[in-house]
């Protein structure tokens, strides 16, 4: 490493080397402007770096031509491949020589936290290159030299992230040619953070509490103002939502920091938490008043710099002795597309797709005039338009979470969702064209005169090609809808062998045939609530028993069931009982109906306790299934609350004569706090076996519904109560001789807790098949490092 380039010390001719982020705020930096300090770590030492590898493969090779034969349009190999061109970076040993310089380097600002920004220069010749905004992201660290180390690689092994290598090879740019340069700057606690947007009819200041990361993970609302460009004048200003904020580990903070202790939530890696925001500090506006014409006064000297169009970052930072603003990064000019709109929600379910609104405010949805391949906008989704989302291509909602029915089924159906989009449904007009990105949880309102391509490749290009094309590799795709069934053995040989089992959460049989072929060992939920409505015609299950049409019900329920049966046999199926919460249910005009605002309702067991009859016709229509010849489906009971309700069950389980075949199984849902205390009990009374519904136990222990978006995103499967709760119950059934799976959405939507669930013995896993394969990896990941500590542990000894 021969040197470091300094910001304030960067010239023209080292652009290439620095990348363009660094670049420019080089220049605006020794232009007088208020920029953090920093030095870049050029992108020719990436390039030594990455020679010093033991690779028998060159990383920095053009890959679509090279010896390792990729091809990005086969998505598991893609995935397989950079997997392991990142493990090979983030596994190899840096020069302690190089970590020493920039440690020594980074010292001079007396900070204990940096962060490592990504600074890209790509070949400006090929037209197909759009932004590459978010295509890499930002790295804290501790200012030591380990934390360096580890943080500096794994920004550089970005560039060969599944994203990265799609982007490249898209956009028929030669990996040898990108130049990724390192920026390197202290990260002090912020007062306020967020961005100048400018453009000719006005100027708009967004700001939250904390650091930007807020506004990035789109788990706030920022505050907006909206100045008058000649004037200076503020127009009009709206407060935002903020419920949470982020800072760096608290010893550097000043004395009005010091309660944070006692709210701070979830510690995203050692230099970053977050903490909640006081109710008073949540109805405040996040810029101290004083700050505010600072920021405008910015704003018109950076005219004279970029014109009327342009975007940058700022932040005000807790400096010794007294706060100051600074700029931290420029960007590229939003205005470029006057009109188009950014509707902002919380990403359900992944996946990209451009489509014209059908939107359903108050009223009811039509069914016959919902098109076919619509974008679905509506206030919430109802458990009886379930069955219509399979000819939609994507869906937004006002209301609902990453655990709603809606979310869940979208990411069983592969169609992007967005949920707990504010007044969604009064912003979007219905027949508009939109752009519905459910990864970056944003939605384009796209003018007519605005060409779909023209967004793409202004926002998120890089992003929009890797969705596209994994949207297109899901079921219910409009593109490509059997690439598992014509994938899935291939990529079932090309992975190691794991000893946790992997199983599949569905509802719909139109699916079997497209996910039967995915390295599964089964499927480890059916949810019946979300397959019934497909056959129950809108009607309550007690409509079908009074008009004496149970035989049809039975039959047709049990024909639902055998297709997962027939479609994994021999491999096993759980198969959960009906667990709507009653207001859920169509309606039923003789039965009293729990209130609609009731959280729970007359959950699980408990409805069968009021009514066992519909009970009852599910057991049947499983005896039918198993007299057919078909031994590999178990029982799943849900919500269990006490032993009395599961004998209760038991009962009428043996009376179905269920329990006559040796094979059969009958499990509960460990999801009701209690299970945690009566366990022992469960088993003594005939539990075979439980799987953990991190949903619902989640909400339960920490008190918060899951609907509730501004909780959930705070208070989630993270928790340490949470993840204490998941670490018992799987020890207690390690005691008692049973098997213990999860099924909930936490390993899905949180794919970290993984690792430390293989390592208390977790039985099995189930997950949604779109999240098969990263499951599958981080499995594979988990087990052979408990393997490799045991193998060190027995040399030790």
């Amino acid at each position: 490493m021969d040197k470091l380039y300094w910001l304030d010390q960067i010239k023209l001719q080292d652009r290439a080397k620095v990348g363009d982020k660094a670049f420019y705020l080089s220049r605006i930096m020794q232009r007088g402007y208020p920029v953090v300090p920093g030095f870049v770590i050029g992108a020719e030492i990436l390039r030594e770096f990455l020679e010093t590898l033991n690779s028998s493969e060159s990383l920095a090779a053009d890959l679509p031509y090279s010896s390792l034969h990729l091809d990005v349009g086969n998505w598991r190999q893609l995935q397989q491949v950079a997997g392991r061109l990142r493990q090979e970076i983030i596994t190899a040993t840096l020069p302690s020589s190089w970590v020493s310089k920039i440690f020594q380097a980074a010292r001079e600002w007396e900070t204990k936290y940096l962060i490592l920004r990504p600074s890209l220069m790509v070949p400006t010749n090929n037209k197909q290159v759009g932004t590459i905004s978010g295509l890499l992201e930002s790295v804290f660290c501790q200012c030591d030299q380990e934390a360096i180390a580890t943080g500096l690689k794994q920004t550089w092994s970005q560039l060969f992230r599944a994203r990265s290598l799609l982007y490249w090879q898209q956009a028929g740019t030669n990996l040898q040619q990108v130049n990724l340069a390192v920026l390197v700057q202290p990260v002090r606690n912020a007062i306020a953070s967020g961005s100048i947007n400018a453009s000719t009819s006005a100027w708009e200041i967004t700001a939250t509490c904390g650091l930007e990361v807020a506004i990035a993970n789109g788990e706030v609302q920022p505050d907006v103002y909206y100045i008058q460009p000649d004037s200076g004048k503020l127009i009009e200003k709206h407060l935002g939502n903020k419920m949470l904020a982020y800072c760096v580990a608290l010893p550097d903070v000043t004395d009005e920091w010091q309660a944070l202790p006692d709210s701070v939530l979830t510690a995203n890696n050692t230099s970053l938490i977050t903490y909640l925001l006081e109710q008073a500090q949540q109805k405040q506006y996040a810029l101290p008043a004083e700050y505010l014409p600072q920021i405008i006064d910015l704003a018109s000297q950076l005219v004279g710099e970029f014109g009327k169009h342009f975007s940058v970052k700022w932040t005000v930072s807790h400096d010794n002795p007294s706060a100051k603003l600074y700029i931290t990064q420029v960007k590229s000019p939003q205005s470029a597309i006057p009109n188009v709109h950014i509707i902002k929600g919380l990403g359900a379910a992944r996946g990209r797709v451009t489509a014209n609104a059908y939107v359903v405010g108050n009223s009811q949805l039509q069914t016959e005039k919902l098109p076919q391949g619509a974008i679905l906008v509506a206030r919430t989704i109802k458990p009886d338009w379930l069955p219509l989302l399979q000819k939609v291509k994507g869906i937004i909602t006002e209301e609902g979470g990453l655990t709603s029915h809606a979310a869940i089924l979208a990411r069983e159906l592969g169609i992007p969702a967005i949920v707990s989009a504010t007044d969604v449904t009064a912003l979007i007009q219905n027949g508009e064209k939109l752009l519905l990105d459910g990864d970056r949880a944003e939605v384009y309102r796209i003018k007519a005169d605005v060409a779909v391509e023209e967004v793409q490749q202004k926002w998120g290009s890089a992003e929009a090609l890797e969705l596209n094309y994994l949207h297109s590799s899901m079921p219910s795709s409009p593109v490509n809808t059997n690439s598992w069934e014509s994938s899935g053995s291939a990529f079932a040989a090309t992975k190691p062998i794991i000893a946790t089992q992997l199983l599949l959460n569905l509802s719909q049989p139109n699916l079997i045939e497209q996910v039967q072929s995915l390295p599964v060992d089964g499927v480890g939920l059916i949810r019946s609530e979300l397959m019934i409505v497909n056959i129950l015609e809108g009607e309550h299950p007690n409509s079908w028993l009074a008009d004496g049409r149970q035989a049809e019900l039975v039959e047709i329920w049990a024909e639902q069931i055998m297709q997962f049966a027939r479609g994994f046999a021999p491999r096993p199926v759980f198969y959960r009982s009906l667990d709507w919460r009653s207001h859920e249910l169509p309606s039923f005009p003789h039965q009293q109906q729990s209130s609609p605002q009731s959280v729970l309702g007359e959950r699980g067991i408990f409805s069968y306790l009021l009514n066992p009859a519909v009970f009852e016709l599910e057991l049947n229509a499983l005896a039918t299934v198993q007299k057919a010849g078909y031994s590999n489906i178990n029982l799943l009971l849900p919500f269990v609350r006490s032993v009395e309700e599961f004998t209760f069950c038991r009962h009428k389980v043996e009376q179905a004569g269920l329990t006559q075949l040796p094979q059969f199984q009958l499990w509960i849902m460990a999801e009701v706090p209690s299970v945690l205390f009566l366990l022992p009990e469960f088993v003594k009374a005939g539990v075979n076996g439980i799987s953990i519904g991190t949903n619902d136990l989640t909400q339960l222990l920490l008190g918060v519904d899951r609907e509730q978006q501004q909780l959930a995103r705070v208070f989630n499967e993270l928790h340490p109560a949470v993840m204490s709760a998941i670490a018992q119950l799987i020890e207690m059934s390690k005691n008692a001789g049973i098997p213990c799976a999860i099924c909930g959405q936490a390993p899905a939507i949180y794919p970290e807790i993984i690792d430390r669930l293989v390592q208390w013995g977790i039985t099995a896993i189930s997950v949604e098949p779109e999240a098969v394969s990263r499951t599958y990896e981080a499995i594979a990941r988990a087990e052979h490092r408990l393997i490799l500590e045991a193998a060190r542990r027995q040399l030790r000894g």
